[in-house]
């Protein structure tokens, strides 16, 4: 299991590889982000995308299914997240695009009113096929110590 003292400051993992599907991007989109240029080819067109696209939204959902996978693979003592720092989409994310993650911790600290937490800031980079960042976020984890009964 991975604790806060096997977290190191500097480290890069890569992981993850999801086809983006059209009907999830149009499932996903008019669910939660009901814009033209996400659902519809025609208006699409029209627009800065040139074609239909992914929510941003849909991208970081995407991005999140496939750190949770890394991070049950890896058997991480996680507990969650105190937010987000930053986030930004680069470039559209299209139907048929295929999409992989990388993660660097950027920093760890122990918890001072939480002595059996510890909090790590890292940096994810989701890119496309053609190893292009099509998004960014800086985020903060929060994870066990390891205690005397692990």
């Amino acid at each position: 299991m991975l604790h806060y003292e096997d977290i190191e400051v500097g480290r890069i993992e890569r992981f993850g590889n999801k086809l983006v599907d059209r009907e999830d991007v149009i499932d996903f989109a008019s669910k939660f982000d009901p814009q033209p240029f996400h659902l519809d080819d025609d208006a699409a067109a029209k627009t800065y995308f040139g074609r239909l696209s992914a929510s941003g939204w849909h991208t970081a959902s995407m991005a999140m299914r496939m750190m949770v996978d890394h991070m049950t693979e890896r058997k991480q003592a996680g507990l969650g997240s105190p937010g987000i720092d930053e986030l930004r989409w680069l470039k559209p994310v299209y139907p048929g695009d295929t999409l992989r993650c990388e993660t660097e911790v950027l920093e760890k600290r122990r918890s001072e009113s939480r002595p059996d937490m510890g909090i790590f800031k890292s940096k994810l980079t989701v890119f496309n096929q053609d190893d292009e960042p099509v998004m960014t976020m800086r985020s903060n984890g929060l994870i066990r110590v390891r205690g005397d009964k692990d």
